[in-house]
């Protein structure tokens, strides 16, 4: 069974997974602003984790970066490898 996690570790790991992807894409907060037709500000606090994406965000976000939004998820849930 896994542990519960807080909404607001939610938030900052899926914040931490789409900087991730945009980092690897090569795409900036002002290109996911326009997508989302809100600030670059706003993007700013979305992608440090200090305001949660909504549902129709993380959609429009998962299309953008060209991944599924289970996808998205799905690596924003998985641990991070640490080393023993």
């Amino acid at each position: 069974m896994t542990k519960q996690t807080s909404p607001a570790a939610v938030t900052s790991r899926i914040a931490d997974e789409v900087r991730a992807e945009m980092a690897r894409q090569k795409k900036t907060g002002a290109e996911l602003a326009a997508v989302l037709g809100i600030t670059q500000h706003t993007v700013g606090r979305r992608l440090n984790g200090a305001t949660p994406f909504n549902m129709i965000e993380l959609i429009l976000v998962a299309a953008w970066l060209g991944i599924s939004l289970g996808e998205l998820i799905r690596r924003a849930e998985t641990p991070l490898a640490v080393a023993s």
